[in-house]
């Protein structure tokens, strides 16, 4: 019976993988006790290993996905006292516009893959420069994201590059020339790999200058009463230098073939997309090329609700799913349940981390940190705040980061300790810090984290670690070009 239950706990993860989540989990009460015994800050020590728990269920996604191992250690901190369901649904209820965007923005751009696959194949197929495609899927993930939130247009990117995969599998396996280990599906996948990487730090590199960005971004426009326009205007002196070094970033790693970038796209799968395109557009009936249509008005009054705030993003979403399902003849239950099947368990998966974001609230993890920096004098305090928001951010999560940091900073200005003008600078080094190093970890942004949990990743072997690397160069120069930003031009 042992034997049975060991088997069936996590499923097909590795054994010594179901043994270091068992580990952990004995473990811990154990550390708990005897630090309360030794009468150290059992909760605050405790907190610090369970972040570090998390984050390893998080680096392990491809061999168990995190929200099994994760909630039982978010349940376990429960049992403990670290922290209780009141908090946890605190934080959730805080939250609460990130997971309706989740559910039901997502779906909305299920709906519109028709659409997307179609002017993303014709790039693809029409701009042979690798350097010049990834420059543009990062100057449109940016720009997208500037109005757009960055989980709506990661999942956009997604969603073309699981097409891209799928089209040419389909095609491969009825040439019986399909082969998972081939040269040429190999480098397809790293291809891919390059594509999304690039788009996922162009929502980074957009999402830090509007208020509809990053979810964070919302939360210190509000702190501290900014509109859409003043918030671009205030984070311009940031946003704009680090736009252009990201810009350039991406080519100098395209052109010398850099932390894996540089795969070019085989002409046998150019052609085999090309001939699809073909096939598709000589095929198609008048009744598809009117859904296709549908779908682009579709995004365009997507593109307008969210640019102009007109409702929160999730039921824009949920506008989206009518509009499009309506429309387009999708009228049967399990037609629907399809688009909720790749943002559900990631919602789960941010519901578990609002557990642990919990007890790092609780337990005061960030305090002493935060009290640091607030004693330093304001020359030094501003480009501090920027580096702790981005360390914090990589190991945590840029939102809470944001959050704790930004109503602190709030308590000091209404206590008369700090005035206006270091507020607002404070703010934007926030902001900056919070959005821009952060891309250092797949934890680090939600976008990130979306996509290691995605359908994507396993497809295309973007693994924790890889993203890691892959995003070095990038997270090396948003943080060198984001600090001396701070310094000259705040």
């Amino acid at each position: 019976m042992i034997n049975s239950i060991y088997n069936n706990f996590l499923g097909a993860a590795p054994n010594w993988y179901k043994n270091t989540i068992i580990s952990f989990l004995i473990a811990n009460p154990i550390i708990f006790t005897v630090l309360e015994v030794m009468g150290l800050p059992a909760g605050f020590i405790l907190g610090w290993i369970i972040l570090t728990q998390f984050i390893f269920t998080l680096a392990m996604a491809l061999k168990c996905y995190p929200l099994q191992p994760g909630g039982l250690i978010a349940i376990e901190c429960v049992l403990m006292g670290l922290t209780d369901t009141g908090q946890i649904y605190y934080e959730v209820d805080a939250n609460l516009k990130v997971i309706l965007l989740l559910v039901f923005m997502v779906a909305g751009i299920y709906f519109m893959k028709d659409f997307l696959l179609f002017i993303f194949t014709k790039l693809l197929i029409n701009i042979r420069n690798k350097r010049a495609l990834s420059l543009l899927f990062v100057f449109a993930a940016a720009f997208l994201s500037a109005f757009l939130d960055a989980l709506t247009v990661m999942a956009v990117l997604i969603a073309v590059a699981v097409g891209f995969y799928q089209v040419y599998k389909s095609v491969a396996e009825k040439e019986d020339s399909f082969s998972e280990d081939s040269d040429d599906f190999t480098t397809f996948k790293s291809f891919l790999r390059n594509l999304l990487m690039h788009g996922a730090v162009g929502t980074a590199l957009g999402g830090v200058s509007t208020t509809v960005g990053e979810p964070q971004n919302l939360l210190i426009a509000s702190a501290a009463d900014w509109t859409f326009v003043e918030f671009f205007i205030k984070m311009l002196p940031i946003s704009f230098p680090v736009f252009i070094a990201g810009l350039l970033t991406c080519y100098l790693i395209e052109r010398f073939s850099l932390f894996s970038f540089g795969t070019q796209l085989p002409d046998h799968i150019r052609q085999v997309l090309y001939d699809f395109d073909q096939k598709e557009s000589l095929e198609r009936s008048q009744s598809q090329n009117m859904k296709i249509i549908t779908q682009a008005v579709v995004a365009i009054i997507l593109v307008i609700s969210l640019a102009f705030g007109l409702a929160a993003v999730g039921l824009i979403g949920l506008m989206v799913i009518v509009l499009l399902t309506a429309f387009n003849g999708v009228i049967e239950e399990h037609e629907l349940g399809k688009a909720f099947e790749e943002a559900l368990p990631f919602t789960a998966l941010l519901v578990v981390f609002f557990a642990v974001v919990a007890v790092i609230h609780d337990q005061h993890l960030f305090t002493p940190i935060i009290t640091y920096v607030l004693s330093l004098k304001l020359d030094v305090q501003i480009p501090m705040f920027f580096m702790v928001n981005g360390i914090l951010s990589m190991i945590s999560d840029n939102v809470f980061v944001a959050t704790i940091y930004i109503s602190e900073v709030k308590a000091a200005l209404d206590s008369g300790a700090i005035d206006r003008e270091q507020f607002d600078l404070l703010a934007i080094a926030i902001n900056s810090g919070t959005n821009l190093p952060s891309v250092a970890t797949p934890n680090g942004q939600a976008a990130f984290l979306f996509l290691l949990t995605s359908s994507a990743a396993p497809l295309l072997g973007l693994s924790y670690l890889r993203m890691v690397l892959m995003a070095l160069p990038y997270t090396i120069v948003l943080t060198v070009v984001g600090v001396l930003s701070v310094i000259f031009f705040l």
